[in-house]
C-alpha cells in the first residue's frame, strides 16, 4: 500500500513571513500539496527566538493566531480530510532561547523546528541543541544541507545528531533547487544515514515550485525509494503522533551516481 506524505515545514499562513501573501495563495498551495499525495501538514511561519525576551511575544502571537485561525477555517472547509496544524520554524538568534510556550512546538508534539540565521551555525550549536533537549524539547534542524558549516566530512551534522537533534532535509535540495553544493551534501548525508525526515519548505506562492514531486523522483532514481518512504511518509507520520523517527539506514548509491555527486565540487 502506498503511504501518504506528511510535511511539517512550509510557510502557508498568509501575510506573516516570506510565504503565502494571501488566503488565495495559501489555498492554492495546499491544493498542490494535496494533489502530490500530502495528507498531513504542519505549516511553520518564521519566528525569532529573541522575541520571547523582548516583551513582543504576546502581541506577535495574537497577530499570528488571528491569521492562523482564518487559514485553518478555510483549509478545513476545502480539505476536510487534511490534518492541518501549525508550528514554527524557530530562528535561534539568542544563546539561551526560551521555547517553553507549547505554541512554538510542531503541532501538539514535543518537537521544535529550528534554524540559524544566514545559514551559518554558531560554534556552540551542539551545546545549544543539547540544552534544548534537556529542557524537554526535541530539536529538528531544518535543511542542514544548506549550511555553510557543513563540509564534506559532515562533522557539524554529526555533532548536532550527537547532541540529540534530528535532521530534516529539503526535497528541493535533492532536485537541485539550492545549487550543486546543497545537492551534493544532502546525498552525502543520505549515504551516511544522517537524515531523519524530508519536507518541502514550500513558501506557498503560485509562482514558486513545489519540489516534493521532483525531489521524490530524484531520490527514487538514485535507488532511494525505500528511503523516500521512511523520510517522507513513515517518520513524518510518527512525528504527527508525537513519536520519534525510525532510524534511516545509509543509502547505497551505485558507482556512477557516487562519481557524479562527488564530482560537483571537484
Amino acid at each position: 500500500m502506498t503511504r501518504s506524505y506528511g510535511d511539517f515545514h512550509s510557510h502557508l499562513v498568509p501575510g506573516v513571513d516570506d510565504g503565502s501573501r494571501s488566503l488565495e495563495d495559501a489555498l492554492h498551495s495546499v491544493d498542490r500539496m494535496v494533489s502530490a499525495g500530502v495528507t498531513r501538514v504542519i505549516t511553520t511561519p518564521h519566528f525569532r527566538s529573541s522575541l520571547t525576551s523582548h516583551g513582543e511575544f504576546e502581541g506577535y502571537m495574537a497577530f499570528l493566531d488571528r491569521r492562523w485561525k482564518r487559514v485553518r477555517r478555510a483549509v478545513a472547509a476545502a480539505y476536510p480530510h487534511l490534518d492541518f496544524r501549525r508550528g514554527f520554524e524557530v530562528r535561534l538568534d539568542t544563546p539561551a532561547p526560551d521555547l517553553s510556550d507549547p505554541r512554538l512546538h510542531l503541532g501538539d508534539t514535543p518537537f521544535v523546528l529550528v534554524e540559524w540565521s544566514m545559514f551559518t551555525a554558531p560554534p556552540g550549536a551542539p551545546e545549544l541543541l543539547a540544552r534544548l533537549g534537556t529542557a524537554g524539547h526535541i530539536p529538528i534542524v531544518a535543511h542542514p544541507e544548506r549550511y555553510g558549516g557543513i563540509d564534506e566530512d559532515l562533522g557539524a551534522a554529526r555533532a548536532w545528531k550527537e547532541a540529540g537533534a534530528l535532521l530534516q532535509g529539503n526535497y528541493g535540495s535533492l532536485a537541485g533547487q539550492n545549487g550543486p553544493r546543497a545537492r551534493k551534501v544532502i546525498f552525502r548525508m543520505l549515504e551516511e544515514g544522517l537524515l531523519d525526515y524530508l519536507c518541502s519548505d514550500f513558501h506557498g506562492r503560485p509562482e514558486y515550485t513545489f519540489y516534493l514531486p521532483d525531489g521524490a523522483t530524484e531520490l527514487t532514481r538514485q535507488g532511494g525509494g525505500g528511503h523516500l518512504d521512511l523520510l517522507g511518509k513513515v517518520n513524518p507520520r510518527r512525528l504527527f503522533e508525537g513519536k520519534r523517527p525510525h532510524r534511516v539506514p545509509p543509502l547505497q548509491l551505485d558507482d556512477a551516481a557516487t562519481r557524479m555527486l562527488h564530482g560537483f565540487l571537484s
